[in-house]
């Protein structure tokens, strides 16, 4: 009986001889059977050499017959059959939703190819006459596409099938065949977008197209709440310091934040905090507006409605960055003055630093959204009096650097009498010499700087107080002088000294002085605007001054130069000087104040501001009810 199942039928009953080899007669053809190869490759051909009763030697190869006879195996051929078209229905649909497959069809299939060969070229050891049922029970897809039958795979020999099965369970996944398009896709029109890509170009944020409009869409938005800035309030510098409030911060990169050190930061450097990008942003034109005061109290009262006139005159269009405000002879009750000081300013300002030398104040108010950008405050003080302990003579200076630019702000009270210039100019050296500031801010560029002149340390310096430099002309002359001229101050300051010693060089070096145009500020009788009419009979003078000095030519520029002639609570009128100052980018190499400021006062400040708005609403309100219009009750 032949492997599988089929009977490879003898006619006449053969004696076996030798293994493999058989002999045997047949009688229907009287022909003598002389034995079958069975080494052959494929037991599918049974080649059987047979020769005549006279010897002669002839190939037969038979048949097989018409209707097989079924056998135990055959038997299960009907239903093994429909069963491998149900195995290879639910491994198609396991293979298409495998997700970790990582193979492609085609390698399966060549990877089968190269098993098959194996298998071809391993011998036939023994005949099995029973398959085993693991081999029945698993279905190889390989020959199912192949169009092998399973007749065809069950007269592999058992060596043959014991390769296939290891095969089989060492293949982990049934992969499809690809299956090729039946011809060339279609050509697209030109300019033809799809419409899902449209979609998620317009939904996804991180799309280039959808980035532009939104950019544009904040620029626009930025455009807007500028323009309705500039329609309110105007523009100066201060106004581009607001503007810098509508800026949108951009994202900053972690290569930048690896290349940048808050501590030695570059004066160019992408994201400094005192470098030109930040510097752009807050002021575009690179210019701060500073506001400066100088006035001699005459150790009086003063009235806190006029410093709103002192402060925030009607003829400024905008407020300025910042505040110096430096009297002489102050009130007893310094921190009353600051904080009415503070209650005038308001909310957008805060103290920054204050600084005293006996009866000389000198107070320094800063934007809040600018104290950030500013250095440590240091400040020191100098008396040019003999008796050191009497604080009545000398000078206050107080230091900060503000981004790039170091600003240096003195008020000092020199020596009184119409002929004690000499002595004027000696107090003026002593605190040049004597002032030791700074201390530990760094020198923004040492190499300009003289160690005999602490004002040459410095890129901005303004200098003002009451240097008491008077008009060397009677007080007849000059009355007479002051009627002809009608306003024109020209011909008095050809008499005064200050300007005189200036120009000689004796004294402020390197400094310079707005032009005046308003008349002299001392002395007044309290409470009015006539000069002295006591016996004495001061000789009216530009006592009261403001000077400036800056390292680089142009870098400050005079908006207002002028006097306060409404408040009147002393006998020297306030003065008053706006400029723009130019600022440079900054290194992160300076100590900075950290946003530190007098939050006491300033709250204290603000309660007050509260309550009087409070007290006005109430007196109105008391108006309107005893008002004398008659109402319809």
């Amino acid at each position: 009986m032949a492997e599988n199942g089929e009977d490879c039928t003898l006619y006449q009953p053969c004696k076996v001889s030798d293994k493999g080899n058989c002999s045997g007669l047949d009688s229907r053809t009287n022909k003598t059977f002389v034995g079958v190869n069975s080494t052959q490759e494929h037991n599918d051909d049974c080649t059987f050499v047979v020769g005549d009763a006279g010897g002669e030697i002839t190939t037969y190869l038979p048949q097989p017959p018409v209707v097989p006879r079924l056998s135990k195996f055959s038997k299960k051929s009907v239903s093994l059959e429909a069963t491998s078209r149900t195995w290879r229905l639910r491994n198609s649909q396991e293979s298409l939703s495998d997700r970790a497959e990582t193979g492609s069809s085609t390698d399966s299939l060549k990877e089968d190819q190269s098993v098959l060969s194996d298998v071809g070229t391993v011998g036939n050891e023994q005949d099995s006459r029973v398959r085993p049922r693991s081999v029945l029970s698993t279905e190889s897809p390989v020959f199912e596409d192949r169009k092998s039958s399973l007749s065809e795979y069950e007269r592999k020999p058992h060596s043959q099938v014991h390769v296939l099965e290891r095969h089989l369970k060492r293949s982990a996944k049934v992969r499809l065949s690809p299956v090729q398009p039946a011809g060339p896709s279609p050509a697209l029109e030109k300019k033809v977008a799809s419409t899902i890509s449209r979609e998620a170009n317009r939904i996804d944020k991180d799309c280039l197209d959808n980035a532009i409009m939104v950019k544009e869409k904040t620029e626009d938005g930025i455009h807007r709440n500028r323009s309705r800035l500039q329609e309110t309030m105007g523009d100066s510098a201060s106004v581009n310091s607001i503007k810098s409030l509508y800026s949108i911060l951009s994202p900053i990169k972690p290569e930048d934040v690896r290349n940048r050190s808050f501590l030695e930061g570059s004066m160019l450097g992408n994201g400094a905090l005192l470098g030109a990008e930040e510097l752009d942003r807050y002021f575009p034109d690179r210019r701060v507006g500073v506001y400066v005061v100088t006035w001699n109290m005459q150790g009086g009262k003063f009235h806190s409605a006029c410093l709103n006139d002192l402060l925030l005159p009607t003829d400024s269009e905008f407020a300025q960055d910042f505040y110096i405000i430096g009297v002489q002879e102050g009130c007893p009750d310094k921190r009353e003055w600051e904080t009415c000081l503070q209650e005038t300013l308001g909310p957008h300002y805060v103290m920054l630093y204050t600084a005293s030398h006996g009866v000389l104040y000198l107070s320094v108010f800063i934007r809040r959204d600018l104290m950030w950008f500013c250095s440590e405050v240091e400040h020191a003080t100098v008396t040019t009096r003999i008796i050191s302990q009497i604080k009545t003579k000398g000078a206050v200076g107080v230091t900060f650097t503000f981004f790039g630019t170091s600003f240096l702000f003195i008020t000092s009270h020199f020596t009184s009498g119409d002929a004690k210039v000499y002595e004027r100019i000696l107090d003026y050296n002593k605190i040049i010499e004597a002032l030791g500031l700074p201390k530990g801010i760094p020198d923004t560029n040492p190499y300009r700087s003289n160690p005999s002149d602490a004002t040459s340390k410095f890129d901005q310096v303004f200098w003002f107080g009451d240097f008491n430099f008077r008009l060397s002309k009677n007080r007849s002359d000059v009355e007479t002088i002051m009627k002809q001229t009608a306003g024109d101050v020209g011909l008095l300051l050809e008499h005064d000294q200050l300007s005189k010693e200036m120009k000689d060089g004796s004294i402020f070096k390197g400094f310079q002085e707005a032009p005046i145009n308003f008349p002299p500020t001392y002395k007044f009788d309290i409470g009015c605007d006539t000069y002295d009419t006591t016996s004495k009979q001061r000789t009216p003078s530009y006592t009261d001054r403001i000077l400036f000095r800056s390292r680089q030519a142009n870098d400050i520029s005079v908006l207002k130069y002028n006097s306060c002639s409404v408040v009147k609570t002393s006998d020297h009128r306030p003065v008053v000087a706006a400029f723009q100052v130019k600022l440079r980018p900054g290194r992160d190499n300076i100590p900075l104040c950290g946003g530190l400021f007098d939050r006491t006062l300033y709250l204290e400040g603000i309660k007050r501001r509260m309550t009087a708005r409070e007290q006005k609403r109430k007196e109105a309100m008391k108006n309107q009810s005893s008002s004398t219009v008659c109402s319809i009750s």
